[in-house]
């Protein structure tokens, strides 16, 4: 994992990823503030995605106490949302 910290919940995924469009789809629902980062249209995203995750599965999200999710179901998420008081 790298060093990198984020001020609000970010989201490292793709347009074609199913699993990202599903996260994604929860983010706005939930109403959570977040940065969606494209990994297709920025490379170097992906590179930052696999060093904070260890992995080169997308979705990565981040939130901001550092933890991180890769590939989360919906109840994961919103689990992990409601245990870092961003919903």
């Amino acid at each position: 994992m790298t060093d990198a910290t984020f001020d609000k919940v970010t989201m490292f995924g793709a347009d074609w990823c199913r699993d990202c469009r599903r996260s994604k789809a929860l983010l706005d629902r939930l109403g959570v503030d977040h940065d969606y980062v494209d990994v297709e249209a920025d490379p170097s995203a992906a590179d930052r995605a696999e060093a904070i995750s260890g992995r080169k599965n997308i979705p990565v999200v981040v939130l901001p106490d550092g933890r991180h999710l890769v590939e989360p179901s919906d109840a994961e998420l919103q689990a992990a949302l409601t245990a870092s008081g961003v919903v």
